[in-house]
């Protein structure tokens, strides 16, 4: 049964590898004549626009969304993965690919700050996405724009909603190690601490929620929570009830991460449906079995009680938290771009064209 799975998974792959690779060919046609008819689009100084690419790259959304299903097909945590990747870029420097960025000469990766060290991927996924890009329509689609598009694709082959993407985003010439290390937020963060961090990106309380509810997919490692195992919040956890099905929590925990050796083994940040994008982490959240410190800290550490409200509604109302999330989602994607003439459309987003 396992193989036939297997090869179910393994020919779906193939086939939907095989279309994205017709509809390069019709891209590259396309791409060709709406060039004769029209001079390289750009955008607005400091503006994204809709459709940026409708005479550029026309195909360029199909192909980026065809490769998201193929390598989600493929690994269902690269869903959270490549969403994770549009988070961390923009909280560094802005929306505009430095993550991406590998080392070089004088200049340190991000990916190897702390935050990010063995800790984000999804990377050889880019880079795939690019070079097929590359092919249909050579240096025109930036890197930052396709970290946008992925995250959205993303969220949609889990159940998340879908939206339109805002475009013209150029490509960073640099990238900031310290940076990564200072602004992106920590596992263990407190509420006034990721209250702070969200404020420096222009972020509000309202986002800082609605974008939390990321953690509906994906994985942590266990070094990430290994505290929450043996440590009770009697906040978190103020009745007899909720204190027995919060232990069944630790127990779960414990069972994943049982010993030192085990720092890197991964627990789903939602045990309820870990590979669907829904409202059960503002579900977990009231009942104190949010997987990371910084998650449960919007609950236990909110003395006014105006997030607690938030969380009850997005709780019980998953089309709120959609609606709620797009929003957030697309004001995180305006952090900090570049446009019109600023940075580059790289060639390869691992490295600055002139390298």
């Amino acid at each position: 049964m396992r193989s036939l799975k297997y090869h179910f998974h393994a020919r779906s792959g193939t086939e939907q590898y095989q279309k994205m690779r017709r509809l390069i060919e019709v891209a590259v046609v396309l791409t060709m004549l709406m060039m004769m008819k029209s001079s390289l689009a750009t955008s607005d100084e400091g503006l994204l626009q809709l459709d940026f690419y409708k005479e550029t790259c026309p195909l360029a959304e199909e192909i980026i969304g065809r490769m998201v299903e193929i390598a989600v097909l493929k690994d269902p945590r690269m869903a959270a993965s490549l969403l994770r990747l549009h988070f961390h870029d923009c909280f560094v420097l802005g929306c505009d690919a430095s993550v991406l960025l590998d080392s070089h000469g004088d200049m340190i990766s991000e990916k190897e700050a702390g935050p990010n060290l063995n800790s984000i991927r999804g990377f050889l996924v880019i880079d795939e996405i690019k070079s097929l890009l590359e092919e249909a329509c050579p240096l025109t689609v930036s890197c930052a724009d396709i970290l946008a598009i992925v995250a959205r694709d993303a969220v949609y082959t889990r159940g998340g909603p879908r939206w339109m993407v805002w475009l013209g985003r150029r490509d960073s010439l640099k990238a900031s190690f310290d940076g990564a290390n200072q602004f992106i937020p920590a596992p263990n963060s407190s509420l006034l601490g990721l209250i702070s961090n969200f404020k420096q990106q222009g972020l509000d309380i309202q986002d800082l929620v609605a974008l939390s509810g990321s953690h509906t997919i994906g994985k942590a490692r266990c070094l990430s929570f290994k505290e929450r195992i043996d440590q009770v919040n009697p906040i978190e956890v103020h009745s007899y009830d909720k204190y027995k099905r919060y232990n069944t929590f630790r127990k779960t925990l414990r069972s994943t991460c049982s010993d030192s050796g085990r720092d890197s083994e991964l627990a789903p940040l939602d045990l309820k449906t870990p590979s669907r994008f829904d409202n059960h982490y503002y579900i977990n959240l009231l009942e104190g079995k949010g997987l990371l410190g910084s998650d449960n800290v919007l609950v236990s550490e909110d003395e006014e009680g105006e997030i607690i409200k938030q969380v009850w509604s997005y709780a019980s109302n998953q089309d709120l938290f959609f609606d709620s999330f797009v929003k957030s989602i697309v004001k995180m994607g305006n952090i900090n771009v570049l446009t019109g003439h600023q940075g580059e459309i790289r060639k390869n987003c691992r490295l600055i064209n002139n390298y």
